[in-house]
């Protein structure tokens, strides 16, 4: 409630008497009549989108805080991303959120986000997450940059961005 208290407190609501300031200047009287209706309603869409940019730039960049916690030494998937490259490769990234116990770091286990020793990931050893399905063979990458898992002729790399 914090963030909104705040915000209620410097809210001001603005009236104009649009015919005193009307009734001022004949120009602008002129001018409002001779608006049309799509005029006003592009005017008045242009402010409510500039409103909603503002609300929004208001909010607590990580979200509302304590609102949808993962449970401890469990990871969820955020947001996935998938495009594929001029080569007609399919590259897929997800963002994951993990709440891992002490001495664990967020990683992959049988294709899915886990939680994993600290070590693994430190010393690069990919294939000690099991990060392959069953029955797909695990390689760590010649630069130590990720792993590969293939069954057949079918192989997926993954590379550990951080």
């Amino acid at each position: 409630m914090g963030i909104w208290n705040n915000y209620e407190k410097h809210t001001e609501v603005i009236v104009f008497d649009w015919n005193k300031i009307l009734a001022k200047s004949p120009r602008m009287r002129f001018c409002a009549k001779s608006m049309l209706l799509s005029d006003w309603l592009f005017l008045v869409y242009v402010l409510m989108v500039c409103c909603k940019l503002l609300s929004a730039s208001s909010h607590h960049p990580r979200g509302h805080t304590g609102q949808h916690q993962v449970k401890q030494g469990t990871c969820e998937v955020v947001a996935v991303h998938r495009c594929c490259n001029k080569n007609r490769i399919e590259e897929r990234s997800q963002t994951v959120k993990c709440s891992c116990f002490p001495g664990q770091v967020a990683g992959t286990t049988r294709a899915q986000p886990s939680c994993v020793e600290a070590s693994i990931v430190l010393q690069k050893w990919w294939c000690h997450m099991n990060p392959c399905l069953d029955g797909e063979d695990c390689k760590v990458l010649p630069d130590y940059s990720g792993w590969s898992c293939s069954s057949g002729n079918k192989v997926k790399t993954t590379k550990v961005t951080r």
